[in-house]
């Protein structure tokens, strides 16, 4: 069976012997050593300056925006998975859908400033299979209109944007170490922040709200990581610069076997160092598409539809029209990538998208 990913998983000594340091140590949550060593480890590789690891990759979404005390309608892209648009709806906003660029397929900034109002908080944007939103247009309307700007970069570990991690954009970022992700800690996440005040704040809100074991600055949730998990980051990150550089190649190996056909594939913004996360492909058609994923399965091989349905469809959502998402959700799909996957797999997979 070859599955859209594998998760990567290091020799089980490795992992064993992060987990006996929380076994000596008797202490398996409420940020021990191992959850504290892999978030100074991640924030020098990824060059940033506040860094707070999660138990998931959604509720730091949650939390920026309750954080930033965002109200009313935040703009965001109906191109990401659902987790996005459920976190504002979650948080008792309402999302207000701008349809996406054709080619990079993110969020399109030239159409934000009509869907602004005098309701408008915030804009939450994604940057899609690793590849960066036009951050620098994004951050002129925020800054013309008094907006907030939160980045859903859950699939942007190790991605560099004109020099420095794309991370640094926005007011947040958040990322997901899910066990399907390049870097995981099984199921995890992170909020990241250049500012030293906001990030304060996001911390209290994913502890509960303590400022001591019994005085609080607010209200929070539990959104702590536990050591198992920091354990298992910690295994996985000693060998991310290997696993990253398997993926790479198997993009180029997809890349020259796929270039003579009509496939259309991911558009990457000039500026940026991606990290090979994913290896979509856009057909003609959904009946193509669907013919394809048919005829794979039967082999055993499972592509995905990432992202399908456009968002502006779900049914608790006003329902406006995104041509252009609503067109790539239904004929974009992602072919099996990680970082075992082998070159004769490849071949196999591609096999079935030739002419």
């Amino acid at each position: 069976m070859i599955n859209v990913t594998k998760t990567y998983l290091p020799p089980m000594e490795e992992y064993t012997s992060y987990l006996q340091r929380a076994y000596d140590k008797v202490w398996l949550t409420n940020r021990g050593e191992l959850v504290k060593e892999l978030e100074d480890k991640l924030k020098s590789f990824l060059g940033v300056n506040h860094l707070t690891l999660t138990t998931n990759g959604t509720l730091p979404i949650q939390i920026a925006i309750k954080a930033l005390d965002l109200k009313g309608e935040i703009i965001t892209t109906p191109f990401s998975y659902v987790a996005t648009t459920s976190a504002i709806a979650w948080e008792n906003c309402t999302p207000v859908f701008v349809d996406i660029e054709e080619d990079y397929l993110t969020i399109d900034p030239t159409k934000i400033e009509e869907a602004i109002t005098d309701k408008t908080s915030a804009i939450l944007a994604t940057h899609v299979f690793g590849n960066p939103c036009d951050v620098e247009a994004i951050e002129a309307i925020a800054n013309k209109h008094n907006l907030k700007v939160i980045y859903d970069a859950a699939h942007c570990f190790g991605v560099n944007y004109k020099g420095q991690s794309i991370f640094n954009y926005g007011d947040v970022s958040t990322c997901s170490f899910h066990a399907t992700k390049i870097f995981h800690t099984g199921e995890g996440g992170c909020f990241i922040t250049n500012d030293s005040e906001l990030h304060h704040k996001l911390f209290y809100h994913h502890n509960f709200g303590h400022k001591t074991p019994t005085s609080f600055h607010g209200v929070g949730t539990n959104a702590k990581m536990s050591e198992l998990q920091a354990a298992m980051g910690l295994a996985v990150f000693d060998h991310i610069n290997e696993i990253i550089e398997h993926r790479k190649k198997a993009v180029e190996k997809y890349d020259e076997l796929l270039d003579q056909t009509s496939l259309k594939r991911l558009k990457i913004r000039p500026g940026t160092e991606w990290n090979y996360h994913y290896y979509p492909i856009i057909f003609n058609s959904e009946e193509q598409l669907l013919k394809v994923m048919e005829a794979m399965n039967s082999e055993n091989i499972f592509p995905r539809r990432y992202f399908y349905p456009s968002l502006n469809t779900l049914n608790y959502v006003n329902r406006n029209e995104m041509e252009i998402s609503e067109s790539i959700a239904k004929r974009i799909l992602c072919l099996p990538l990680s970082a075992e996957i082998s070159y004769s797999e490849i071949e196999l997979i591609a096999g079935f998208l030739k002419p």
